[in-house]
Formats: C-alpha cells, structure tokens, sequence
C-alpha cells in the first residue's frame, strides 16, 4: 500500500489560524516534518505545530531556505531533505510535511513533493490549504485585497524591485513577499507609481513583535525578511465602483 505526503499550510504564525482541517492532518499523520535552516533555531511552522501535536511526533529536516546564490549548496540540501522524508515514507505510512501560509504558494512543500516524486514512485501526495499572509495582513489591517474586476497580482521581491515596479504600474492590488531586505527600493518603487499612501505592511503577524505599519513610514531601513505588503488597487471611493 503507498505511502501519503501531506503538505499542511499553518499560516502565518497565529496558531488560531490554522483550518480545522490543517489540524487534523497534523494530528492524524504519524509523523510531522517542519523544516528548518541549518541554524538549528525553531522556525515558525514548528512553533505553529507545536499547539496541536506533541514534540515527540515532530521531526525537524534542514533545507536552504534562504539559499538563492549557491545553486549546488540548494541542491544537495533539497536532496539530503527528500531522502530523509523518502525514508520516512518507508517506514510510516503518512507523513505530513507542514509549511507556512499554504504549501501551493511559494513553499517548500513543491520542491520536496518533487523530489519524493522521483524518489518514491507512487506516494500519493495531498495538500492542505493554509491561510496566507496577505489575507492576515488584510484582516488586520482593513486593506481590502480586490473589488469587483480588480486583478491581484502576487510579487516576491526576491525576484527583483523591477518585477514590482511592473506590477505596480497595472491597475490591481499589488501584495509583496519577502521584500525586508529590499525595503528601500520597495518604498521607492511605491512613491515612483503613486501607490504609497494606501499601502500597508506587516510582519511577524500574530506574533509577539507583530508590526503593522502604513508604508509610508518606510525609512529605508531593512525589516524581517518574511515581510508583506499591499498596496491596494486605486479607487474612486465609491461603493461598487470597480463592477
């Protein structure tokens, strides 16, 4: 009988926020894997899953996740990370693989699903929607993410501060990942567009040191890397004007 991979998407960081579903994932499979950097500190996911499931039923797997310079470093981490879950599969029969935000949206969980893929041919492998950030920046925030035929487009700034200021030049809500680092150019490209003064960023959301903040206090000064903003679409005010 095949083994399952389970992804489970905990969202942000608030425990509160993970579906009843998520929950029962967790709790139902015989071992959970959180990822972790090769620091040995406990990550988010892990910190998230430890509200529902035991510390003896979770097991930390190092990956790269901040490796975007040193492609053999990323790879032979990526595969040090599936065999140790493809021996998991061997012996258990589901592992549940917990991410943050949710496991389809710039997860780790892809890359491992892959790999598990080619290293054990027919595990079914699941996912578990997760709530996003974005959509606990909004709640928190009261920015409203689309209206009526609003486009919303999703950036990590990782890719660069031009694919935002592309994005920003269109004429739907922008959200931005990970953009601490690059926290100037962000402000920047927000003052350049005029989209400055109704957008808002946040991180650490849920947490203790949560910071929620207009973006037109951005000094230029890095902030946490897993940082969002939103930068809501332009509107007239009017209720039901973008139908």
């Amino acid at each position: 009988m095949s083994s399952k991979l389970i992804g489970v998407g905990v969202g942000p960081g608030d425990p509160e926020l993970v579906t009843v579903k998520g929950v029962n994932a967790l709790r139902a499979a015989e071992v959970v894997v959180v990822p972790v950097m090769d620091t040995g500190e406990r990550g988010r996911a892990e910190a998230t899953v430890l509200h529902y499931v035991p510390q003896e039923k979770v097991l930390r797997v190092v990956f790269a996740l901040n490796e975007r310079s040193d492609h053999a470093r990323r790879e032979a981490a990526w595969d040090a990370a599936g065999a140790r879950v493809a021996g998991l599969l061997a012996r258990h029969s589901t592992v549940a693989f917990a991410t943050i935000g949710d496991p389809n949206v710039y997860s780790t969980f892809t890359y491992l699903a892959h790999t598990i893929g080619e290293l054990v041919p027919g595990t079914v492998v699941e996912s578990v929607p997760g709530i996003t950030a974005m959509q606990d920046l909004a709640a928190r925030s009261g920015a409203v993410l689309t209206e009526g035929t609003e486009p919303l487009t999703l950036v990590p700034v990782t890719a660069g501060a031009a694919v935002l200021k592309d994005a920003l030049n269109g004429p739907g809500t922008v959200v931005a990942y990970k953009f601490g680092r690059q926290a100037r150019e962000v402000a920047e490209a927000l003052r350049d567009s005029g989209r400055i003064d109704d957008a808002v960023w946040g991180s650490a959301l849920g947490l203790e040191g949560e910071s929620i903040r207009r973006a037109d206090d951005l000094d230029g000064a890095p902030l946490p890397y897993l940082s969002t903003l939103i930068a809501p679409a332009p509107r007239d005010g009017k209720r039901g004007g973008k139908l």
